[in-house]
């Protein structure tokens, strides 16, 4: 798997986010605490965007969405709806493969209390504008939080659209934009998202991306 343009390991950024890695290096040296890089295949039709590494899951893991709550919620569904599968080999990522399907966070590295700054999202914003705009685009995008989702259209450079749970928005040049609640632990314990809520909106999504796959197969066949 190749890997777009993303953050160095020593990205230096952002100076609150640096000095959080370095505390969290001499605590925990044998984790990855560095930024972390989007995970999936390049051409991938869909793109997960999250909010940012949790502390000891992806920050721990260098893999988005591993290693802790939010990605168990996350990749349990997808793998219910074939869009990713199990491989035998140990991985950090549990040995998941994604199937025309990339995840990415809004911010790469993990910050003090899960709570960015605005000025770090914005220095981080490129690196989501690569995965959203490098050939060739993904067709569906889909959101985990409202965070993540006011990224996604900024790194668009288009307008806000307001953040609700099952919103499903066109953008100009047709893709689609889904938005989710975030699979964090607050989230799925305190019942805000329940797993049948984001399981159907997964199937949704998924539904979506066969759509998108099989119009872009008769435009190539024309």
């Amino acid at each position: 798997m190749t890997v777009r343009a993303a953050p160095p390991p020593d990205c230096a950024l952002c100076p609150r986010l640096v000095a959080y890695r370095a505390t969290l290096r001499a605590a925990r040296p044998d984790w990855h605490n560095a930024p972390v890089a989007s995970f999936g295949p390049e051409d991938a039709g869909l793109l997960i965007v999250g909010l940012a590494p949790g502390r000891a899951g992806a920050n721990r893991t260098g893999l988005p969405f591993t290693g802790d709550r939010a990605g168990d919620v996350l990749r349990a569904a997808l793998l219910r709806h074939g869009l990713a599968r199990r491989q035998d080999a140990a991985r950090p990522s549990d040995g998941l493969e994604l199937l025309d399907c990339r995840i990415a966070n809004a911010l790469r590295c993990v910050p003090p209390a899960n709570r960015p700054l605005r000025s770090e999202l914005v220095a981080c914003r490129p690196f989501l504008a690569a995965d959203l705009q490098v050939e060739p685009r993904p067709g569906v995008i889909l959101a985990l939080g409202r965070i993540a989702h006011e990224a996604i259209f900024r790194a668009l450079r288009l307008p806000l659209r307001p953040f609700a749970h099952g919103r499903r928005d066109e953008l100009p040049d047709g893709r689609l934009v889904f938005a989710s609640y975030h699979t964090s632990r607050y989230n799925s314990s305190t019942g805000r998202l329940a797993s049948a809520m984001f399981d159907d909106l997964i199937g949704e999504v998924a539904r979506a991306l066969r759509v998108w796959r099989s119009s872009r197969a008769v435009r190539s066949f024309r």
